[in-house]
């Protein structure tokens, strides 16, 4: 299976929408929407702000692993 390592974070107080690239060696716990400047936190249960906010989960998830 192919990790993808594009994910587009969409803000869910302004719905702006980035693509970005997540790291492969650590979770990324938080995330500041370029155009309303709001901090995005993963939401309860998730991992990082990708698992909660991204089209696409963060890799250790799409390996079935333990994120973090």
């Amino acid at each position: 299976m192919e990790i993808k390592l594009q994910s587009t974070i969409i803000c869910p107080n302004c719905e702006h929408k980035k693509e970005e690239t997540m790291p492969t060696d650590a979770c990324q716990y938080f995330y500041e929407c370029e155009k309303c400047k709001q901090v995005l936190k993963p939401k309860q249960g998730d991992c990082c702000v990708y698992c909660s906010y991204g089209n696409v989960p963060c890799p250790p998830i799409q390996q079935d692993k333990k994120c973090c």
